[in-house]
């Protein structure tokens, strides 16, 4: 994969069969991306663990943050991160660690290394680089509303 445009069958696959969402790089300020981000996808259901190590233990929008992946009691389906790409290696070092991988790597606009990214497809980990997962999140709905073919009377 290119890691330049996704089909929308992709994205919407992520995001439509997701239950749990870590945040890499959640911000306790609520005029940062990844905190407002947090609170849309509480809004639509999704079970979000905000993780930062500076504020592990604190709360944002009412989720316990974590220090690390490895501290998440569940499983996580997308791994949402919000660091400077340079930092995005190391994000994937860290999940490929993880007992139970997730389904995805969701890197924010901006987040983007392609050899990180070739080392998590190698686990059979989908990823996403430099794209708003807010603003693919139409297709969840479009997916969820599909108009349904009808049997002939």
């Amino acid at each position: 994969m290119t890691h330049v445009s996704y089909p929308a069958a992709y994205l919407a696959d992520i995001l439509h069969s997701a239950k749990n969402i870590a945040i890499v790089g959640a911000s306790t300020r609520d005029d940062r991306p990844s905190h407002w981000i947090a609170g849309f996808l509480l809004g639509k259901g999704y079970r979000v663990f905000p993780v930062n190590p500076n504020h592990a233990g604190e709360t944002i929008l009412g989720q316990r943050v974590y220090g690390r992946l490895a501290d998440i009691p569940v499983d996580i389906d997308i791994v949402d991160v919000f660091r400077r790409a340079d930092q995005f290696a190391a994000v994937i070092d860290e999940v490929l660690r993880l007992p139970n991988l997730p389904r995805a790597i969701w890197g924010q606009l901006g987040v983007r290394d392609d050899e990180a990214a070739a080392r998590a497809q190698a686990a059979g980990i989908k990823v996403v680089m430099d794209h708003a997962l807010v603003t693919e999140y139409p297709l969840v709905y479009e997916l969820a509303h599909a108009p349904r073919s009808r049997p002939a009377a």
